[in-house]
């Protein structure tokens, strides 16, 4: 069976288009794919700054608990001070 120059014409456009239909597809999944990998991120980023603001909020707390043991140890040094100078 011998093609005419038409027919192989037409045939090398109907694969060309097929190889773009199929090349599209595969971008579509890719694109979908990424897409979920954004979100996924997104999630874990959210995930992470909530941990952050803990971790933060617990910081201040143990900051302060210092700064009041600092504070009453300052004062009962104070204190010591004012009974050993009246000593004298």
């Amino acid at each position: 069976m011998v093609l005419t120059i038409e027919q192989v014409t037409l045939a090398i456009i109907v694969g060309t288009l097929a190889a773009i239909v199929y090349s599209m597809r595969v971008l579509v999944i890719l694109e979908r794919r990424i897409a979920n990998m954004d979100k996924n991120i997104e999630r874990m980023t959210y995930a992470i700054a909530r941990e952050e603001k803990k971790i933060e909020a617990e910081e201040k707390k143990i900051e302060r608990a210092v700064k009041k043991i600092t504070k009453k140890v300052k004062t009962k040094k104070a204190k010591k001070k004012k009974v050993k100078k009246r000593k004298r």
